[in-house]
């Protein structure tokens, strides 16, 4: 009954009716050399410098217009490597009809290749996102969209790939506006940096999209295809660190009248090292850790696009995500002055599963006539299915020189089901007034498996299941003025959960309907000059990792395991941003505050089941209500025509309070405390890019990230240097690059903690390495400036792309 309520009332404000307008314009466009048809050519039709209607012209070059107000319009025609043509068009009582036939002539220069790439990013910030366009310094940072993400601002990756925007890890990862069902620090792992046009920090975003994820979205915008005929894009790398690391892609399109097809394959294999200790400070205990990870993964994508019309298109396409991986963790473990007999202990792990999952879209789109009214449907379905198989082979020493060893193993099968679908409209109610609405469906289906044996204790097994249901529907109205604007959302949002362990032996629900509002207001005070204040609710759910009560992993002194008890952290979020455009670049800053509630958060504490009381349990709690603040400032600045700059910092505090468990020497007890704690975080990087010739250029990039105490440990300063060059060859349809990233070798990630036991660690990783990279395209078609009938970048579009 709630989805049809939201269904009723989404279809209600879509049969809002409309007068149509008598006024026609019409014609045919051709190439003034050879009198060629262009087909695909931007026709747009501009009141006062805005655009009031607009359509492509079809594959004979011709085009209509209808249901124009009688009046006097601009007529702007457009279309790659050809010069723009302007002309007016008056429309009367008199002349309700008008015909333009315009002959374009060609560009000096042909535009080559398939995806054009700026020499250097910019920085945008929009009404309700930070953009930042990809040029072809950060494809020089890396091989994957993973190895730039440290290059932007307010935007982290750990030495796991884990990532975190403004200090926080819960941030939602969208793929040209659309969710995915793998896991963000593999995915990142598998997109070609030279794939990625723009990434969107969406830190406040309106109800439109879904409320998941505390500090926001980022979304990776990829490169679309738009070419006629046969064409595409091979991208290769190599990472030179401890081993070589390789990646390459191949991206291949064919259009042809009004179907166009896509596929791409990418491929990413390597070792990947890691080592690290952790000692108990009072030196009873350390722990030396060595980490090796094989990992092999490949992604395939096949789709079509179908031009029913110039209103109507229908895609669909399917993405295979295949990945094996084998891991090894070694410890070693020495008990110095230890009070037990125990001299010596040392595990040999092994963890060995392929992950695999395959994603299935339909979407169709349909255009009306007006600019900018458009109605979108889509359904996606995803089938994730992740296998680990592990071994942990133990060897304990003692004081008498007598030795035992155990073996025990583990496998564990996840399986995820996501089904959605989404009705989206938008319509722009005359020229200063916009409305959307929309409504979806989220079924998620869970399933976890665990079994374990050892040489001592016959096998056990474990089921837990994890289902959630969601049904939303959204609506924003906005409005534009002179200098003012603004939007106003809400999204209802039905949220339903129900989690079982082994068949009932333990039972989690809960069920509620949410409201999320949002607002922004944004205020011009002239053409260089943009101030903007926004307002949303988010929530942060609990996942099937956080919440199942299996082991995640484990050595011999600690073991992750899952809170099934955890509930949903809500935030509410303020911010103020200010642009400025400046004549060799641009100016963003920006402030925030939030208020969380039910923060989830990581916890240590000791397993009750030890007896020695030096085992420890990694799990998540939900911390009391706090507070968070934050700034953050980027610039973008030509210094001259061969020498730029992208310096930016950022800041956030956050007020925390929670439970930790402290030794208390003098009883020998482990005791719980509550502890309030103020988090600080800084972060400061330095892109400098130089143009030595056409076609050679170098850069510099500097990163610091400051020391962080929170609720459990204080995490030490990292900091690194990279440089690196690129070179363009074949009129730009290859590009050749080189980076030397962490020339000093100074990233590591150190610690301090005394909870439960005072304890200082470092780990470090493959940091410093050298990558050499390639990308080539190729192809013999014309560029089509074809605007396929799917969703904007900032929401989900099917068509040519790697994901």
């Amino acid at each position: 009954m709630k989805l049809k309520f939201f269904l009723f009332a989404l279809l209600g404000v879509i049969g809002t009716a409309k007068a149509q307008n008598p006024g026609t314009v019409s014609g045919k466009i051709i190439e003034k050399s050879n009198k060629a048809p262009i087909s695909y050519a931007t026709v747009s039709i501009k009141d006062n410098g805005k655009v009031v209607s607009g359509v492509n012209t079809d594959d004979n070059g011709d085009f209509t217009i209808k249901n124009l107000a009688l009046k006097s319009y601009t007529i702007e025609i457009q279309y790659i490597g050809f010069r723009k043509y302007i002309g007016s068009v008056i429309l009367s009582d008199n002349k309700k009809s008008a015909t333009v036939n315009v002959s374009l002539e060609e560009e000096a220069t042909q535009l080559k290749g398939v995806n054009i790439i700026a020499e250097r990013s910019t920085i945008e910030q929009k009404i309700d996102r930070k953009v930042i366009n990809v040029g072809k310094d950060l494809t020089t940072a890396g091989a994957s969209a993973s190895d730039i993400m440290n290059n932007i601002p307010s935007v982290n990756v750990d030495q796991d790939g884990k990532l975190s925007l403004r200090g926080n890890e819960n941030v939602r990862v969208l793929i040209d506006g659309r969710p995915t069902n793998l896991d963000p620090a593999q995915l990142l792992k598998q997109i070609p940096s030279t794939s990625i046009k723009k990434i969107e920090l969406i830190t406040n975003p309106s109800a439109k999209y879904n409320p998941e994820g505390m500090s926001g979205i980022i979304n990776i915008v990829l490169h679309k295809n738009a070419n006629t005929g046969f064409n595409g894009t091979y991208s290769g790398g190599i990472t030179f660190g401890q081993t070589a690391k390789y990646n390459q892609s191949l991206d291949l399109n064919y259009k042809t009248g009004k179907v166009n097809f896509f596929g791409n394959a990418g491929n990413n294999f390597g070792t990947h090292f890691n080592d690290g200790f952790i000692t108990k400070t009072d030196k009873t205990i350390t722990q030396d850790l060595d980490i090796t990870n094989e990992d092999d993964s490949y992604l395939y994508k096949v789709g079509m696009d179908y031009l029913i019309d110039d209103y109507n298109t229908v895609s669909f396409y399917t993405t295979q995500n295949k990945a094996t991986g084998l891991g090894f963790v070694n410890t070693d473990i020495d008990y110095i002055n230890s009070s037990d007999d125990i001299v010596n202990m040392y595990q040999k792990s092994r963890y060995q599963g392929p992950n695999k999952t395959g994603t299935y879209n339909l979407a169709y789109k349909h255009i009306f006539k007006k600019e900018g009214h458009t109605l979108d449907f889509e359904g996606n379905y995803s089938d994730t299915e992740e296998t680990q198989n592990a071994s942990f082979d133990t060897e304990t020493t003692k004081t008498d020189n007598t030795s035992s060893s155990i073996v025990y193993n583990d496998f564990i099968n996840d399986e995820r089901k996501l089904g959605t679908f989404n009705i989206d409209y938008v319509n722009p109610l005359n020229e200063k007034t916009t409305l959307e609405a929309g409504a979806e469906a989220r079924i998620t289906k869970s399933e976890n498996n665990y079994s374990t044996s050892n040489t001592l204790v016959p096998i056990k097994v474990s089921n837990y299941t994890y289902d959630v249901d969601i049904y939303s529907a959204y609506i924003t109205f906005g409005q534009k003025f002179k200098k003012l604007s603004y939007q106003l959302g809400a999204r209802f949002e039905s949220y339903k959960v129900k989690a079982d362990l082994n068949n009932g032996f333990k039972k989690f629900d809960d069920d509620y309907i949410t409201l999320y509002p949002s607002a922004y207001l944004t205020y011009n005070l002239n053409e260089k000059n943009t101030l903007q204040l926004s307002y949303s609710r988010r929530v942060d759910r609990p996942s099937l990792e956080q919440t199942k009560p299996i082991r995640e992993f484990s050595t011999p002194l600690v073991t992750s395991l899952g809170n099934q008890e955890l509930r949903p952290q809500f935030t509410n979020s303020v911010e103020v941003n200010y642009t400025k455009t400046i004549e060799k670049g641009s100016f963003t800053t920006g402030v925030f505050v939030r208020s969380i509630n039910d923060q989830i958060s990581r916890t240590l504490r000791p397993d009750e089941s030890d007896p020695s009381g030096n085992k420890q349990i990694l799990s998540y709690t939900n911390f009391d209500h706090n507070t968070a603040y934050g700034f953050e400032v980027s610039l973008n600045y030509k210094i001259t025509k061969w020498w730029d700059i992208q310096p930016s910092v950022d800041f956030s505090s956050i007020n925390q309070k929670g439970v930790v468990f402290e030794y208390d020497p003098v009883t020998n007890n482990i005791k719980a405390t509550e502890r309030p704690v103020t988090v600080t975080a800084f972060n400061a990087r330095m892109n400098s890019n130089f143009k030595a010739t056409k076609r050679l250029s170098f850069l510099l990039f500097g990163f610091f990230r400051g020391p962080v105490e929170d609720i459990q440990q204080e995490r030490k300063e990292m900091y690194k240097m990279d440089i690196g060059s690129r070179y363009t060859l074949l009129d730009n349809k290859m590009n050749l690059s080189l980076r030397f990233n962490d020339v000093f070798n100074t990233m590591k990630y150190a610690f301090d903690t005394k909870y439960p036991y005072p304890q200082s660690g470092q780990f470090t990783w493959e940091s410093q390495t050298v990558y050499l990279g390639l990308t080539y395209n190729f192809g013999g078609g014309k560029i089509k400036n074809l605007q396929r009938k799917q969703r904007d970048d900032n929401t989900n579009k099917g068509g040519g792309g790697m994901f």
